[in-house]
């Protein structure tokens, strides 16, 4: 899902990175009420939102897949199972789906309907709304015109049969729409709450939800509370009565409180910091770290920004960067160096051993590159009596950017200098999505297992989220065709060579593909690490040994 642009994740903190003195700290358990279990999650920040139309960030994710549910839902290891589906047809064309639905409450009492994910959809698909995952529905029939403002919003392909029967239309096949559906994007929504409260209904006194659990607080800059929705079918199967989500932007603090026994998961570790960790046997145990469906880069603004425009400069930023290092040197927790967007591990592309679409100077070593990268920008009147001054925006460390640092150095030897402009990552994301920004640093984590939620961020109708407003016809043919086309070996090689060809333009300059690193106690059961990072809390629980309490690692 997208770190789905994302959350302050690792991918991002690493142009940030810090190491934080080792000086004592006092942070208290949260007290659980006698006789229940608690879970203390570190989330990385704030939400931005818990309007799942409105979401975006993998932090967000986290908390909403517990208080909703889809058509689909996710497995312990982040696979799709039915969620809302009882049962399910698909007509032989592949164009509709029609879902029986189990009988489900909302967490106000008042039955779930087949109405309410219709009305969910059309509210995502208005313009009015300004979801930057509306481009997602695009799969529904008309989704696209009715999100541009070229059609009502009753011609979009989902119509409630009766309250247990939704039937989907779908404008090609989609073979993925099960991961789909699990998305936040395809949530329902309690048609009753929003059509009372309006943009309020999201406000906690309001919230009404259809998941596990519901929603009790939140406190800015503190804690998100969760407790258990007494009206899920399935709620006396919960480990945990109450949930406690907090922002943890400092992870070397994160990190101390989990192995004191504060916190029973952080989802991010400071990357350099895994070695030492794994070294010592203590909090070794804590230690998670796995391949994950997602992709670092740099992205630029090719709209505003006229040197940006230059495909000979963009290369030359690119050509330029030692991957290598920052890998291996700097992060030391499993990155590997990326010289093409989709992240190995993706299902229904290219099968194992065949060459991947890559930039075509990514075997050639470092000096060769940068000697290149130099010609290109002395061909686009750059050198060393004129060098080109462009700013990276990225989002707020807590010390030294040792990885910025890095990129910085390398692109001098081409001619560019860079300054910093770190900001909160709500910040961060927002000014991507206006353009107000010449370079950004960013990631994008697979939304479903598929090449497509990859390449179709760079579609010239996607919107906000196409960050550097690429525009090419091509490359749009390409995705168009490989979305007709039943054969899926014929449809990988559409996708691949949409794929090459956005690399050719350089329309980004892909850095390393993602672990997670996550801190996880010892006592919590039924962690399932994944390429997806999805850890569902109603599969967790805690072993009846104390939690935590270790010295912490210097």
């Amino acid at each position: 899902m997208a770190c789905r642009p994302l959350s302050v994740c690792a991918a991002i903190l690493i142009l940030g990175l810090s190491l934080t003195a080792c000086g004592p700290q006092r942070v208290a358990r949260a007290a659980c009420p006698a006789g229940e279990r608690c879970l203390e999650y570190g989330n990385t920040s704030d939400p931005n939102t818990l309007d799942p139309q409105l979401a975006t960030a993998t932090n967000e994710s986290a908390i909403l897949r517990e208080l909703f549910l889809g058509m689909f839902t996710d497995a312990a290891d982040g696979s799709p199972i039915p969620g809302v589906a009882k049962s399910w047809e698909v007509s032989p064309d592949g164009l509709v789906w029609t879902f029986h639905l189990k009988p489900m409450l909302w967490s106000d009492g008042v039955p779930l309907t087949a109405g309410d994910f219709v009305y969910a959809y059309r509210r995502m698909l208005d313009p009015k709304t300004g979801s930057a995952y509306a481009y997602l529905l695009y799969v529904l029939k008309n989704g696209q015109p009715i999100n541009e403002g070229k059609a009502a919003a009753d011609t979009v392909g989902a119509k409630a049969l009766d309250d247990e029967t939704l039937q989907l239309t779908l404008e090609h096949p989609a073979s993925y729409l099960p991961q789909l559906l699990k998305h936040q994007a395809f949530y329902p929504i309690p048609a009753h709450s929003v059509e009372k409260w309006g943009a309020g209904w999201v406000d906690p006194a309001h919230y009404i939800s259809n998941g596990p659990y519901e929603l009790r607080q939140w406190r800015l800059s503190d804690y998100v509370r969760l407790e258990k929705n007494p009206h899920f079918d399935g709620t006396d199967k919960l480990c945990f009565d109450r949930v406690n989500f907090y922002p943890t932007n400092d992870v070397i603090s994160a990190e101390r409180r989990v192995l004191r026994g504060e916190l029973d998961i952080n989802n991010s570790i400071q990357a350099n910091r895994v070695p030492h960790l794994r070294s010592d046997p203590k909090s070794a145990r804590f230690v998670h770290v796995h391949s994950y469906l997602g992709t670092s880069y740099l992205i630029f603004n090719q709209r505003d920004i006229a040197p940006l425009k230059d495909v000979r400069v963009r290369e030359a930023i690119s050509m330029a960067i030692d991957r290598d290092f920052i890998t291996d040197k700097l992060l030391r927790a499993g990155y590997k160096p990326a010289y093409g967007y989709v992240p190995p591990g993706i299902a229904d592309y290219l099968p194992p051993g065949a060459a991947r679409p890559a930039t075509y100077w990514a075997k050639w070593p470092l000096a060769q590159r940068q000697a290149e990268a130099r010609r290109l920008m002395a061909a686009a009147g750059y050198g060393p009596s004129h060098r080109l001054h462009l700013t990276l925006k990225t989002t707020i460390g807590q010390g030294t950017p040792v990885a910025g640092q890095s990129i910085q150095a390398d692109l001098k030897t081409a001619y560019v200098d860079i300054d910093f402009r770190q900001e909160d990552g709500v910040v961060v994301f927002q000014s991507f999505n206006i353009r107000d920004f010449q370079i950004g640093a960013t990631s994008w984590i697979a939304d479903y297992d598929d090449p497509m939620t990859f390449l179709a961020l760079m579609k010239s109708d996607t919107g906000a989220q196409n960050y550097g407003d690429y525009k090419n016809p091509a490359y749009d043919a390409l995705l168009n065709a490989a979305d007709n086309e039943p054969d899926a070996g014929r449809r990988a090689i559409d996708l691949a060579r949409a794929e090459q060809m956005m690399l050719n333009d350089a329309d980004i300059a892909p850095l390393y593909t993602l672990v997670t690193p996550s801190l996880v106690s010892p006592s919590i059961t039924g962690w399932v690490d994944n390429d997806s990072d999805i850890h569902p809390i109603r599969y967790l629980c805690r072993n009846d040994a104390p939690p935590g309490a270790i010295k912490p690692a210097s």
